[in-house]
């Protein structure tokens, strides 16, 4: 099988990726839908309500995903998929039943983003623990981009199938769909064959362990790094959802289906990056500073397209540079911590990403209310070359060399390895670059020493 699509060689995984695709499709549809509701119908066009709706999805992360990372490393993973993917259905098929009724209302809206926003919280750092025991160790990153890859080949879907369904039949089946996708996903999860699940020992039930994995980030300066830059990021960069509605809606005038497009433009841009990632054969942290500032200049160069085909086409370049810039963060910190701390650890990755959009989604939707889309769009973009700077403040700090003499490095060891016809991860690294550093673990975690380790990466 292709390296590209390594993962897929096991049976477990497979039927994962096949079930969590169509959920993700469905899950795409709800998006578009909430926002397309709460800013044509139950609103007028008001960009602060859309950030507050999505900012209740995002806040329970914050309150609740360190004590799910601790039920994720006691915990079956995937009864706890079962429960929340159960969950998240519900909410959808009550919120599209609302509309089709005529009944609902921006305070339904609101509860009911909260309400998808606990099950996620709780949902999330089992969901990406759980890859880790779906394929050995050594697939595990092609395993991370494959997931990418599913979510965004649905994001390339959904958006234009829920503006054509919106235009043609309401917002009420949009959610509707969303709901029935997770049956895909559930019955993925009840097939899996328990005897290939990669399980790890669970956590030991004990005082404070919410608090020991605090300790535990604290004592890796790498991996505490890309959390920071990853919050950054995910706090005032990655609201595209908002301001691609508030810029389809005031600036373009376009229709639901013009405004789901945008979604399914961006999407091919996130689609080529994830298939990107999927062929990578090393990582360095060289890539995540480079991928931050690339987004941070692409989302600049959206705000300033002149019209709306020039926008769409910006986007396809911000999806990119944003996909690579979360793979990056996500495949790293997993190699780099140990198994029985990664639920805890990707509790608080997920909590900086999503939970950073319950002050960042307001924020930029009452900029673009109070300034205009295109200044909340300039500030996004902005906050992505700060990620990037703090990153190379740090690594320069932390460096014994200059940062320029790092990358040259870097350049030198792929161009002799383009010469000699080898992977570049064997002609060495600088330790500087890798997700480890300082005070991060001695031994490769997880056994995935070809891809992060100081020799290679």
């Amino acid at each position: 099988m292709s390296r590209m699509f390594q993962a897929l060689g096991h049976p477990n995984y497979r039927l994962w990726a096949t079930g969590a695709l169509v959920s993700n499709v469905g899950t795409w549809m709800q998006r578009v839908a909430q926002d397309w509701l709460v800013l044509t119908a139950l609103t007028d066009h008001d960009g602060a309500a859309v950030g507050l709706t999505t900012g209740l999805q995002f806040a329970p992360i914050l309150v609740f995903g360190p004590y799910a990372g601790v039920l994720s490393d006691r915990l079956d993973k995937r009864r706890i998929l079962l429960a929340t993917q159960s969950a998240l259905g519900l909410l959808g098929l009550v919120q599209g039943l609302l509309v089709l009724t005529g009944t609902v209302e921006l305070w339904h809206v609101y509860a009911i983003a909260l309400g998808l926003g606990v099950a996620s919280a709780i949902d999330a750092p089992a969901r990406q623990s759980f890859t880790s025991e779906l394929v050995s160790s050594a697939d595990l990153p092609n395993a991370v981009a494959l997931n990418s890859t599913s979510f965004n080949l649905a994001r390339l879907a959904g958006p234009g199938a829920a503006g054509l369904l919106i235009g043609a039949v309401g917002t009420g089946w949009a959610f509707l769909f969303n709901a029935a996708s997770f049956a895909a996903v559930l019955v993925s999860l009840l097939r899996l064959r328990p005897e290939l699940l990669h399980r790890s020992a669970p956590a030991p039930r004990g005082r404070h362990q919410v608090r020991e994995g605090i300790a535990y980030v604290r004592s890796r300066p790498r991996v505490l790094l890309i959390l920071v830059m990853a919050g950054i990021v995910g706090t005032f960069t990655m609201n595209f959802q908002i301001t691609n509605a508030i810029m389809a809606a005031q600036v373009f005038a376009v229709g639901p289906d013009g405004f789901g497009l945008l979604g399914s433009v961006m999407a091919v841009g996130t689609l080529a990056g994830a298939l990107l990632a999927a062929r990578r054969r090393s990582l360095r942290m060289a890539l995540v500073l480079a991928a931050a500032f690339a987004l941070g200049l692409a989302a600049i160069g959206s705000a300033l397209a002149p019209g709306y085909a020039w926008f769409a086409v910006s986007l396809v370049l911000v999806g990119v540079t944003a996909i690579t810039f979360l793979n990056g963060c996500n495949t790293l910190i997993q190699l780099s911590i140990d198994a029985q701390y990664r639920g805890r650890v990707m509790a608080l990755y997920m909590a900086v990403i999503q939970g950073g959009s319950f002050l960042g989604a307001p924020l930029v939707g009452w900029l673009a209310g109070a300034a205009g889309p295109r200044w909340a769009l300039l500030a996004s973009g902005t906050a992505a070359l700060v990620a990037g700077a703090v990153g190379v403040v740090v690594l320069v700090r932390w460096g014994e060399g200059s940062l320029r003499e790092q990358l040259r490095a870097v350049w030198a060891a792929r161009r002799r390895a383009a010469r000699a016809g080898s992977d570049p991860a064997t002609l060495g690294g600088d330790p500087a670059l890798l997700g480890r550093g300082p005070g991060t673990a001695s031994r490769d975690p997880g056994g995935a020493a070809q891809t992060v380790s100081t020799t290679s990466s």
